[in-house]
């Protein structure tokens, strides 16, 4: 089997200076998602006819099983099967797919290609509205004759509700054949795919239909209008499915998934969370509102509260994390770390039970158990040119507003006064405070507001 993924239009009508298919939905191009499909569906050969701003899709497609057609110029449909046609390998099927239409399931293309073992196959749908999309035509006995194009039909054809989605499988074969007998004698002065539904039915070779399970799976982009309104049937899609799973959504209407969201069992996810890349929850876990997940795995049984944000980075089994929690790529916490409010940990090990409540600071550094960090402390990781590592072992005590300038080592059990600004190792079960000595100053005033 050959698959022929069209992808080359220009898009006028998204006015970006981004290729169409490039856009955008559920955090994958839309030519991505029809790429994937196509995989699923074990071809011979995939071939991407690409055309506007081709640079542009191949630097951003990272597909080295693709075959890449140019189109140039741009004549239609069928002129731009006719360059993928010296590609496909001979015999079997070949099956057309398009850039700009990215939810069409693999169960309906298979559907459409066991129509197409011996027959032109035309996967359809009926659509209240069919305004812009060819008509199916067919005769008294219910065969499809020909598909009409919606500036080329008339008042009659125009009133057909069954639609081409444009989405075709064929013999490979008759498929060459007719290509080579196409014309572009129409209003648009191109070269119609959709002309060999009259060349077939002239042939004898049958012409059968397959209608897909429902009018989005074969909605194309054209505008940021239809993009919006893709992007919410996808969200609607993934929020069904997690709810099928066993995941508490507080409203299914107010997730949006961009990426891959693997859940455990009696997960809760509260409204306006956003997951990108890879995330995983793991039994019992609870993301609070307007949370921002990227490429994280969260352990069993931990609560992240509202507007925590969690970028390549682990949270291990029973964590408390939030509110305004922001934890940067390279952290890893362990059973039982509490992350507070507005407190920051960029490429740092928590090991289990300790904490970090409340409006910290923790980089490059390794953080052993039942640690406890105060508020307002700072690791000072970064000399302007290189990145040190700060070392805080088990059972210390970081006191408030703390400086700690890496490279530096907090030892077992040590505890650092408020304020202090520690260039030093400090030893372990010792206290350590670094202060300027306190003056009080009698007799000063405070300024006084000058009056304008």
């Amino acid at each position: 089997m050959n698959i022929v993924i069209l992808a080359a239009g220009q898009g006028k009508r998204m006015h970006s200076n981004l290729p169409k298919v490039l856009h955008p939905l559920a955090g994958k191009a839309l030519v991505s998602h029809v790429i994937d499909t196509a995989r699923g569906l074990a071809p011979q050969t995939i071939c991407l006819v690409y055309g506007h701003a081709g640079e542009a899709l191949r630097a951003s497609i990272d597909a080295p099983d693709l075959v890449w057609v140019l189109q140039e110029p741009q004549l239609g449909t069928g002129h731009a099967v006719m360059q993928a046609l010296p590609h496909l390998a001979a015999g079997g099927s070949t099956l057309v797919l398009y850039g700009d239409v990215p939810l069409v399931q693999a169960e309906t293309l298979q559907r459409l290609l066991h129509a197409a073992r011996d027959a032109l196959a035309i996967l359809t749908v009926n659509l209240p509205e069919p305004s812009g999309y060819g008509r199916i035509v067919r005769d008294a006995a219910g065969d499809v004759r020909r598909i009409v194009e919606q500036k080329d039909a008339s008042v009659e054809e125009r009133a057909i509700h069954e639609v081409n989605t444009g989405i075709v499988a064929l013999p490979t074969e008759n498929l060459a054949d007719w290509l080579g007998r196409l014309s572009n004698d129409n209003a648009q002065r191109e070269y119609y795919l959709t002309d060999i539904v009259g060349m077939a039915v002239a042939a004898g070779v049958p012409v059968r239909t397959a209608q897909a399970q429902a009018p989005w799976e074969v909605l194309g982009v054209n505008s940021k209008v239809q993009l919006a309104e893709l992007e919410r049937v996808a969200q609607r899609r993934t929020a069904e499915r997690l709810l099928e799973q066993g995941v508490r959504l507080a409203d299914p209407a107010r997730i949006d998934v961009r990426g891959e969201l693997v859940c455990g069992r009696d997960v809760f996810i509260d409204i306006n969370c956003v997951f990108e890349g890879r995330v995983v929850l793991e039994e019992a876990v609870e993301i609070g509102p307007s949370c921002v997940l990227r490429n994280a795995h969260i352990g069993a049984g931990s609560r992240l509260a509202a507007f925590s944000h969690i970028d390549s980075a682990v949270v291990g089994p029973d964590g408390v994390i939030g509110p305004f929690a922001r934890l940067r790529p390279g952290t890893e916490l362990a059973a039982g770390v509490h992350v507070g409010n507005f407190v920051e940990l960029k490429n740092s090990r928590f090991a289990a039970q300790s904490k970090a409540n409340h409006l910290a600071y923790v980089g490059d550094a390794v953080v052993g158990s039942r640690v406890n960090i105060g508020a307002g402390t700072i690791t000072c990781n970064y000399d302007g040119a290189n990145k040190f590592q700060t070392v805080i072992e088990d059972d210390a005590f970081i006191g408030s507003d703390t400086q700690l300038v890496a490279p530096v080592t907090v030892g077992r059990g040590a505890t650092l006064g408020a304020g202090t600004t520690l260039t030093r190792d400090a030893p372990p079960d010792t206290l350590t405070i670094s202060r300027a000595r306190q003056v009080s100053i009698s007799g000063w005033k405070k300024p006084q507001k000058v009056k304008k």
